[in-house]
């Protein structure tokens, strides 16, 4: 019952996977991780051995880079 309640609401996407954070800066899974690994730029979210981007700190440092 609770994924139906999900699946019928719209859930605003938070953060990124490292794998679509690489496609938006269109570098290696590999390259991205060690961005993360070493930034302070964006902020980054480590969940046990999951890795996650915060989208909005992200996409404004990103978009500060142009």
């Amino acid at each position: 019952m609770e994924e139906n309640i999900l699946q019928e609401q719209d859930v605003e996407k938070k953060t990124y996977s490292v794998p679509e954070m690489a496609k938006i800066l269109a570098i290696s899974k590999r390259s991205a991780y060690q961005l993360c690994s070493r930034t302070s730029d964006f902020r980054v979210l480590h969940v046990g051995r999951t890795v996650r981007i915060h989208k909005e700190s992200f996409d404004r440092w990103f978009s500060s880079c142009f």
